[in-house]
Parts: C-alpha cells; sequence; structure tokens
C-alpha cells in the first residue's frame, strides 16, 4: 500500500472540496479556487472534513496514480487556505532585481536587463534588490516560475554567483592554478 496514498487529506473548516464528473477535484478557499482532473480509475470519498484516495487494483499504473493523487490534493488545499511562497537570492556584484508594474526586471550581468511576466494568479515580491519573492497558490506554478527565474542566471560553481533558491548551497570548485 501506498504511504503517501492511504493517508486522508485533512479539509480545513473555510475549504469545501468537491468530486465532480470525470473525477473532476475542484477546491475553494479563502485564497482562491482551483481545479483539476484526475484518471476515472482512482477514487476520491469525501467523509466529512476528511478526504481519502483509493485505488482499484495493485498494478503497477494504479499504485504510482494513487500517491501522486493524494499528494495533488493535499497541496491543491494547502494553496487554498494558506498559498505557497518561493524565495530567490542574487549573489554577485552589481546583480539587482526590482518590479516595475508587475514585472520584475533583472540586471544580471548580460548586456541588457532580463524582464519576467507573472502569468495571473502568481505574485512576484522585491523586499530588497537581492532577493525575490514569488507567491501564489498553485504549488505547481510557483515552482516553475522560480525555476525559470533561476534558470536566467543560474548559479556557477566558480565564485558561486547567479540567482540560487534561498538557503541553496553552490557546492563550489577551485580554480586553476599557477603552474
Amino acid at each position: 500500500m501506498s504511504r503517501v496514498g492511504k493517508l486522508p487529506v485533512e479539509i480545513p473548516s473555510d475549504v469545501t472540496l468537491t468530486v465532480g464528473e470525470d473525477n473532476t477535484v475542484t477546491v475553494k478557499g479563502p485564497k482562491g479556487e482551483l481545479s483539476r482532473t484526475f484518471n476515472s480509475d482512482i477514487k476520491v470519498e469525501l467523509e466529512g472534513n476528511v478526504a481519502t484516495v483509493t485505488r482499484p487494483s495493485d498494478a503497477k499504473e494504479h499504485r504510482a496514480l494513487h500517491g501522486t493523487t493524494r499528494a495533488l490534493i493535499a497541496n491543491m488545499v494547502e494553496g487554498v487556505s494558506k498559498g505557497f511562497q518561493r524565495n530567490l537570492e542574487l549573489v554577485g556584484v552589481g546583480y539587482r532585481a526590482q518590479k516595475q508594474g508587475t514585472k520584475l526586471v533583472l540586471n544580471v550581468g548580460y548586456s541588457h536587463p532580463v524582464e519576467i511576466e507573472p502569468e495571473q494568479g502568481i505574485e512576484i515580491e522585491v523586499p530588497a534588490n537581492t532577493k525575490i519573492s514569488i507567491k501564489g497558490i498553485d504549488k505547481e506554478r510557483v515552482g516553475a516560475l522560480a525555476a525559470n527565474i533561476r534558470a536566467v542566471r543560474s548559479p556557477e560553481p566558480y565564485k558561486g554567483k547567479g540567482i540560487r533558491y534561498e538557503g541553496e548551497y553552490v557546492r563550489r570548485k577551485e580554480g586553476k592554478t599557477g603552474k
């Protein structure tokens, strides 16, 4: 049995979860609404304020979908109640970030500034010119935007310069020696 899949999903009092036609799960909460369609073999059942996910057999495909479905539903519930946040740091001389309207403008050593427009439902904050905070209710989209921003100038191993996740360890290499 899947250790993740068999765990029940606790639903807070201010969140409503509904399972519709063709296994579409809709979660509404104080921060917004998320909806996702899951495989029709996996059953999502509601009992009071607890959602459980069950699979029809121990086939490899069903075992794979069981834990994934439960984790995605748990992330949807957490997203509409608390939200998700990823923090990035800019390390390097002259590297800075700023907001212009909703756009994020990065100066990270290129001949031009890099502009990134967040998609609907995702918010970017710049608390300091070397820190970026990405917030939203969809964990997948918040993580994808954070990864795209990091990919503009990922950390290099010799000086450690670049955009990194908060608390990320960059493994350093030794440079060339004289002779």
